[in-house]
């Protein structure tokens, strides 16, 4: 007998649900894309801010702690 592959059940699975709600497969890929498009913005964002030197590091001075009332 052979052994089912777990991760092939969970995409079957899925691919059942989203019959079930009515999401194309063309849908999913496309928000798919969008996500990663995001993702990728988002590191890119963040690479360029640790590139460029940030405007307090260059006097020297230190965070002050201040009291709030």
């Amino acid at each position: 007998m052979a052994t089912r592959d777990p991760a092939g059940k969970a995409c079957c699975m899925i691919s059942e649900f989203l019959e079930e709600t009515g999401i194309d497969r063309e849908r999913v890929r496309q928000v798919r894309r969008q996500v990663l498009e995001g993702i990728i913005l988002l590191c890119q964002w963040q690479l360029a801010r640790m590139e460029r030197p940030s405007p307090g590091s260059s006097s020297g001075k230190k965070a002050r702690r201040v009291a709030v009332d």
